[in-house]
């Protein structure tokens, strides 16, 4: 192919992308690919998702949602409209003249990345790839991977077509706060770099419409690496709060007052705030990419690895606080009604990936708890790849529930639980979140972990 027809092929594309007459295909409809929709849509792009899970494309056909944010009437509004058409066959991944890669990018056993989802939805997509087609990978990895992962598996497609020359290639970061209505998907500004030059120009004029400011970056590495500071820059600030609350309430000091008081300098301080452990996708997972990445190039990331150590043990300092304060009552772990309220990873949302909460119902499971559990968001307890719970629902939160509980123990802090209610008819709350700050009775009944 000559470099005039490369340039034909741009053209086309940036046309159709300034007209709103290019048709975007998101891959992977869960919390990231669903906002993604409903920016896209609301810019006046007609959009196609896809998602191996039937069940889901079932849902989003029938007008209905599985994430809290993205309420059924929205979904329903987009089939009506037709600007959705959710499928589950990927022979048509063809039809889209922009891809976005919104697939999950875990971890495996040894804590090294698992890029099995993005390399299958690569092969899928190299199956049918047409000239003049835009692939932008927006799932958390590490620096390289658009270039020397996902690119490789596109330029082996049965037609001989190159990247950069027939089809174009950029990383996008995914940055999504769920449960945050201050930031949605086209309020947060988009990192977007290129493979090259015309891949970048094409990705930027795509998000422009959608989202409220396109950062242009200069080449994908670098998009790449700046989602990676970002959480591992989370991740390191959590662990040291983490620690300093450890080394507090063994001194009595109020690690929630401590960070409270700091926050009032107007510079050179950010809060963050102390948990029973990390959860979501990112930030317990994206920083040991960077460490995986370090070891190949012969380095070590000190900070990154402590961090890791300090966030991962807090699960187990939190167990042990449970069972020193359920001491102080003449019971042992062993036998007790354990109640954890929330499942979900943070507040006021129904994503459960990466919760803290699993871990905490494993450990109190191994010392022989008897468990239950209140989330309002997670009705039923879903399986999770590294870990073997029982299956359960949610207990309502009545009281007489709450008093037949030898211990409640708050993971996350959604604003659905009614603290004073809680904390008015349990015997003892173990409060990891310092949701019961405003609680003014009974606060003898109340200890923090």
């Amino acid at each position: 192919m000559t470099q005039p027809k490369t340039t034909q092929l741009v053209s086309a594309l940036a046309a159709k992308i300034a007209d709103k007459t290019a048709r975007v295909g998101i891959i992977g409809l869960g919390y990231v690919g669903l906002p993604l929709i409903s920016a896209f849509t609301n810019a006046g792009l007609k959009c196609l998702g896809f998602d191996v899970d039937a069940e889901k494309v079932e849902l989003l056909k029938q007008g209905r949602s599985y994430i809290r944010h993205i309420p059924s009437e929205r979904i329903a509004d987009w089939i009506q409209r037709g600007v959705l058409d959710p499928t589950s066959d990927m022979s048509r991944l063809s039809e889209a003249d922009a891809l976005l890669i919104c697939v999950p990018t875990p971890l495996n056993e040894s804590r090294d990345p698992d890029l099995q989802y993005i390399e299958s939805t690569a092969r899928s997509i190299a199956a049918v790839l047409r000239p003049g087609q835009l692939i932008i990978l927006e799932s958390t990895t590490y620096p390289t991977t658009t270039r020397d992962v996902m690119v490789p598996i596109l330029n082996k497609n049965p037609h001989g077509l190159v990247c950069g020359r027939d089809f174009f290639a950029a990383f996008s970061p995914e940055r999504e706060d769920p449960g945050n209505p201050n930031y949605t998907a086209a309020g947060i500004p988009k990192v977007v770099g290129g493979t090259d030059d015309a891949s970048g120009d094409l990705a930027c004029a795509l998000y422009a419409h959608a989202i409220v400011r396109v950062v242009r970056v200069d080449n994908a590495e670098i998009a790449e690496a700046c989602k990676i500071l970002e959480n591992t820059y989370r991740a390191v600030n959590i662990a040291l709060v983490n620690e300093l609350k450890m080394l507090f309430d063994r001194m009595g000091i109020d690690i929630w007052k401590v960070v409270d008081a700091a926050k009032t300098k107007p510079f050179g301080f950010q809060a963050f705030y102390p948990g029973p452990g990390l959860g979501g996708h990112c930030i317990p997972i994206d920083p040991f990419y960077l460490s995986w990445l370090a070891r190949r190039q012969g380095m070590s990331t000190r900070f990154i690895e402590l961090a890791g150590e300090v966030n991962t043990s807090m699960p187990r300092y939190v167990v042990s606080r449970v069972a020193e304060f359920l001491n102080d009552r003449s019971r042992a772990v062993r036998g007790s009604r354990i109640c954890i309220l929330g499942m979900a990873y943070k507040k006021d949302v129904d994503d459960p990936r990466e919760s803290p909460s699993f871990e905490l119902m494993e450990l109190l499971l191994h010392q022989g708890a008897i468990l239950t559990y209140s989330d309002p968001h997670v009705p039923a307890l879903p399986k999770m790849r590294h870990y073997h719970l029982p299956a359960m629902q949610s207990s309502p939160l009545t009281a007489e529930f709450l008093a037949s509980q030898d211990c409640v123990l708050i993971s996350t802090d959604h604003s659905a639980f009614d603290y004073d209610f809680i904390v008015q008819h349990s015997s003892l709350v173990v409060d990891t979140r310092n949701a019961t700050k405003h609680v003014t009775s009974h606060r003898d009944r109340i200890f923090r972990a």
